[in-house]
């Protein structure tokens, strides 16, 4: 995993919601909502890491599975709210 902001969120994720997991099993297309990793609580706090991290601001309708539910979306949807 080359990308930058891939790498950062699995950082996040690893840390913050996986404790003592093994970083290889989670991969940029392991499913994070679809699969319980994150609950409500656990999306809003990565929403909140993502906006403070690379300032942005991510909609209420925008944090959902369709962009949040792995880590190539996530670093998607990071990649479209920075700035050109």
């Amino acid at each position: 995993m080359s990308e930058p902001i891939a790498a950062t969120v699995k950082a996040y994720i690893l840390d913050a919601f996986l404790p003592g997991a093994d970083a290889a099993e989670l991969t940029d297309d392991t499913p994070l909502i679809s699969e319980g990793i994150l609950d409500s609580l656990a999306t809003v706090r990565l929403v909140t890491f993502l906006e403070e991290h690379y300032k942005i601001e991510v909609a209420a309708y925008e944090a959902n599975a369709d962009n949040l539910d792995s880590i190539t979306l996530i670093a998607n949807l990071v990649r479209s709210k920075l700035p050109a």
